[in-house]
């Protein structure tokens, strides 16, 4: 196992992270395979994981419910007397706080499920730019303060679904902030904050994490023959998978990769490709940006630039992230790809369900979309509850 040195908080980490997203379930998203988890926690540990992250809704039936995926990871490291051998990453479910009172309320529901007394690193879960505002005037930043210094939070951080303006807003306003974990991949190099931020996590000392590296499975199942020819003619083999990571592992401004594993052999297979230091030439750099490309062109959703000249809607809708994650999941060819994003990212009222047809944003379309009838296309795409599990 390669580990490297997590920004600031001097912490050597595992290049490969165990994200416990996706374990293994006998059918319902919330009910474990506790058996066959185990098993692959232990073969991580014993092979050099050493960071393991999770959430409060890990592995429940309903978005942002509480979940599962705790107090297993809580009940495997106690009985195994592992606690202390790793890294414990855990977030607090920013969108469930109303009150100063719930920050506090859920870092203890958290501590007790997980059965320790401290957490090595806490992050503010899935923050957007109105999410942020909110948590900030109810006081975080106190409560932050207040962990750090209590022992019971060892470094503090936020995982980013935002442009990155705000995150380096959010970045300034904090001098304590340690850790960000960021989504990216070959096909989000400029979706959120992108490879822009990461240039900016690493010229600030900040520990640089990064979440879907395989964008939840998509880059690696239904390969489209497109893309698979482009793979073949690469000077070395690999598999998509390793493809994926080692992309990420060639930059210098990443410092922890996690794969949300969903079975004993993807630990064993994502560990080999860990354990390996493979340099991507020039060449293979290019088949990455033509593979890219290759997705991008066969997308069947629509010609959105993400201009913004068409907010803010009247109606309070945003078109833009709506039709970002429509056409995202139209190019990998499946609504799971993108609903989990849509759904926990956009509220309820900005969804494309919400669009009233005034075509007051028409005018503004710099690719002349007629942007009511793909909103329209969205809404019959994506539905309007969460059912993708």
């Amino acid at each position: 196992m390669i580990y490297n040195t997590l920004g600031k908080t001097g912490l050597e980490v595992s290049r490969l992270g165990f994200g416990t997203m996706r374990l293994p379930t006998f059918g319902s998203n919330a009910e474990i395979n506790e058996e066959e988890a185990s098993k692959m926690l232990e073969y991580g540990i014993e092979n050099g994981i050493n960071i393991f992250d999770t959430a409060y809704p890990y592995h429940s039936d309903i978005l942002g419910g509480s979940g599962n995926a705790e107090p297993f990871l809580g009940n495997f490291l106690k009985e195994n007397s592992l606690r202390d051998e790793i890294i414990l990453q855990t977030k607090s479910p920013s969108w469930a706080i109303e009150e100063k009172g719930d920050f506090e309320f859920f870092l203890n529901e958290q501590l007790e499920k997980l059965q320790t007394d401290y957490i090595d690193i806490y992050l503010l879960h899935s923050l957007t730019a109105p999410g942020w505002s909110h948590v900030n005037s109810l006081g975080v930043l106190d409560f932050l303060d207040d962990c750090l210094s209590s022992g019971v939070v060892k470094h503090v951080g936020f995982s980013s679904h935002m442009e990155i303006d705000y995150m380096i807003e959010i970045l300034d306003e904090y001098p304590k902030w340690e850790v960000v974990l960021t989504q990216m991949n070959y096909l989000d190099e400029y979706y959120q904050t992108g490879v822009m931020g990461l240039n900016y996590l690493k010229a600030n000392n900040i520990g640089s994490m990064i979440m879907e590296p395989l964008r939840g499975g998509r880059l690696v199942n239904n390969i489209p023959e497109e893309v698979k020819s482009w793979w073949e003619i690469a000077e070395v083999k690999r598999t998509p998978v390793e493809w994926a990571l080692q992309y990420l592992w060639n930059r210098d401004d990443v410092d922890c990769v996690f794969s949300g594993m969903t079975s004993l052999e993807q630990v064993k297979e994502n560990i080999k490709y860990a354990s390996n230091e493979d340099i991507i030439n020039d060449y293979d750099q290019e088949i990455i940006r033509e593979v890219a490309r290759q997705y991008k062109s066969t997308s069947l959703g629509n010609d959105c630039t993400r201009c913004g000249y068409c907010m803010p809607c009247p109606e309070g809708v945003d078109i833009v992230n709506c039709l970002t994650e429509y056409n995202i999941a139209q190019m990998l060819r499946d609504p799971k790809a993108s609903a989990m994003q849509y759904f926990s990212l956009i509220p309820e009222d900005s969804r494309a369900d919400s669009c009233v047809g005034c075509e007051k944003c028409l005018p503004f379309c710099t690719q002349m979309l007629n942007i009511p009838e793909e909103l329209q296309k969205v809404y019959e795409f994506f539905g309007s509850e969460f059912d993708h599990f």
